[in-house]
């Protein structure tokens, strides 16, 4: 491709992600009234739309909410996950191959034709089991974790495929056990693949509004369903919090920003790398 052409294309490509963060961001310096009117510069700069979000939108229980429940659905399938990929790949066993195209054919699944059997099946254990599971965290959790344990089991297969076995080798002819070799020498190569495989499960978990507004409550609400509320509150409104809105998008954004640079040299080795050289 031409360098001039290049360059116009890469231009074109950047302003189409840009444009809408930095109206999003003008937009929550704005007055409600300004946003409304359709002003793209501010005619005044405030910040009164990040204190007022706090009441109006109740956003710190719901963040609170949703770091809980991500975080603990990305720790949880990323522990679970290296341990299963490691007996799959290293390990040969009747079903094996059966339970990597399993992994595989989940992942075309759409979540929503999940949704009504997993709430009937919480509303049933509920039921006969007399444990409250709608409306809770825990459940919520269980339900992130069917989803996000696939897809990081096979994110960690894919990238053990490309670990060499000689290490291995050479660290049971000096009498390391299996586990032995899973602590001292898989896990501490494939941080790279676990710390992809985390983020992507807490994204799922972070970005959810379908499952999370069937399965919590109003106290237990995340981020994502607190925002779809009070957009719906805007939108029905007489007056409307357009600048409020705006805020609170950007607020409930910053934890993904802060966790991609804290962990951006394992992500970029993660998803390019396969393997160590």
């Amino acid at each position: 491709m031409p360098r001039p052409l290049l360059a116009i294309l890469t231009v074109l490509l950047c302003a189409l992600v840009l444009v809408p963060i930095v109206y999003i961001f003008l937009a929550s310096l704005n007055t409600d009234v300004g946003v409304a009117s359709g002003e793209f510069w501010p005619s005044s700069f405030s910040l009164d739309s990040y204190t007022k979000i706090w009441d109006s939108v109740g956003l710190a229980k719901a963040i609170g909410n949703s770091l809980i429940v991500s975080g603990a659905t990305a720790v949880v399938s990323a522990i679970m996950a290296i341990g299963t990929a490691y007996v799959l790949v290293r390990f040969e066993f009747v079903g094996r191959l059966t339970v990597l195209r399993g992994l595989l054919g989940l992942q075309s699944v759409p979540g929503t034709l999940m949704l009504l059997p997993v709430f009937v099946l919480f509303s049933s254990a509920g039921t006969y089991l007399g444990v409250t599971v709608i409306g809770t965290l825990w459940g919520l959790f269980i339900a992130y974790l069917t989803f996000a344990l696939p897809f990081s089991t096979w994110v960690m297969v894919t990238y053990l495929r490309g670990l060499p076995r000689e290490l291995e080798e050479a660290a049971r002819i000096d009498g390391a056990s299996n586990l032995g070799i899973l602590f001292r020498i898989i896990i501490p190569l494939s941080w790279p693949g676990i710390i992809v495989s985390a983020i992507f499960a807490f994204l799922l978990g972070w970005n959810d509004v379908l499952f999370a507004s069937v399965f919590t409550r109003p106290d237990t609400h995340t981020a994502a369903v607190a925002l779809q509320v009070f957009a719906s509150a805007v939108e029905g409104g007489a007056i409307p919090v357009y600048s409020q809105l705006m805020a609170a998008s950007l607020v409930c954004a910053v934890p993904v920003v802060v966790l991609y640079f804290m962990f951006q040299k394992y992500l970029v080795g993660g998803l390019t790398a396969g393997g160590v050289k």
